[in-house]
């Protein structure tokens, strides 16, 4: 097997040797292209990234001797927004699925001037009747990080949002929250709209609710908070911090919601919310796609410091 440079475009062009012939192209890709996995290899195929002799195939199709295999690797930097940076877990001609970093704001909106992924994915996205939020099919806060699905096309957007509006979708978060559930796994059913006092946030304390469902499971008790593995049945902006601080467990580093001393504990300068898992059915092709993203590191250094807290009331507690 000889390999060629790879460019600035992340270009990696291959010759196939004697004792990889006749293995399945995407598990050659996966071999030797170093996408990470044999799945991450299925996706650059699906998504025509990878050429076999100038020509794309298949991911079955059986590499031979002497074949020029070449991978392009899809780019998380997109021009014109210099400082906007994210990772496409996912892609292929009708959808992508995006990894937000926290701070980037996904659409433009009133009192926001600064840079949205919206923007960024301008030229690659498309759906939907209003251009400044084309291929946007739901959003996570702006200091949220995590997965989130955009459509291509517009037959994929129309579809994806039917999808969302029957919760077709399945949204999984992890959440770092303060405090101890009373239950190993609970369901929250309590319509949120505008808390009567506070208009800035969302509530239960509201005139003009809206049916909200959040699901959630411990998945680890820690000394002073539990770490959440949450569902998301409807989908209202703040639903999960909202909810969450109504059951008195509030999003660790959540200043808005109630987590603000929990968050300075643990050196969080936002809220403790990883979008985790995607899982759906494909709109245009009908298979099940599920994309899954580890939190980034500032959430697991915060999380090894809240393994590390001391159990109040202990010799180390206060």
């Amino acid at each position: 097997m000889g390999r060629g440079e790879g460019s600035a475009t992340s270009r990696v062009e291959l010759t196939v040797g004697a004792a990889d012939a006749g293995a399945r192209l995407d598990a050659y890709v996966a071999a030797n292209a170093g996408p990470g996995s044999r799945a991450a290899a299925q996706r650059l195929v699906d998504a025509g990234l990878v050429t076999v002799d100038g020509r794309a195939r298949p991911k079955s199709h059986r590499v031979a001797e002497g074949e020029r295999v070449a991978v392009e690797e899809p780019e998380t930097r997109v021009p014109g927004a210099t400082d906007v940076s994210f990772e496409v877990v996912y892609e292929d001609p009708d959808l992508m699925v995006v990894d937000k970093p926290a701070g980037l704001v996904v659409h433009p909106a009133p009192g926001h001037t600064g840079k949205t992924l919206a923007e960024a994915l301008r030229g690659r996205a498309a759906g939907g009747a209003d251009p400044e939020r084309a291929g946007i099919v739901h959003r996570l806060d702006r200091d949220t990080s995590g997965l989130l699905v955009v459509a291509k096309t517009e037959e994929a957007h129309a579809e994806l949002v039917a999808m969302l509006a029957r919760r077709e979708i399945q949204r999984e978060y992890l959440a770092l929250v303060a405090g101890h559930p009373d239950a190993a796994s609970g369901t929250i059913d309590a319509a949120l709209g505008r808390d009567r006092a506070r208009r800035d946030v969302v509530s239960t304390r509201t005139d003009r609710g809206r049916t909200a469902v959040t699901h959630f499971t411990v998945r680890e008790t820690l000394p002073r908070t539990a770490l959440l593995d949450v569902r998301l049945e409807t989908g209202r902006t703040h639903q999960i911090r909202a909810h969450l601080s109504a059951i008195g467990h509030p999003v660790c580093g959540d200043a808005r919601y109630g987590g603000r001393a929990c968050g300075r504990r643990l050196g969080l300068e936002r809220q403790f919310l990883h979008a985790q898992k995607l899982m759906f059915r494909h709109p245009i092709a009908g298979e099940i796609l599920v994309c899954e993203s580890k939190p980034p590191a500032e959430l697991q250094r915060s999380l090894a410091a809240a393994r590390q807290e001391p159990v109040p009331g202990g010799p180390d507690g206060n």
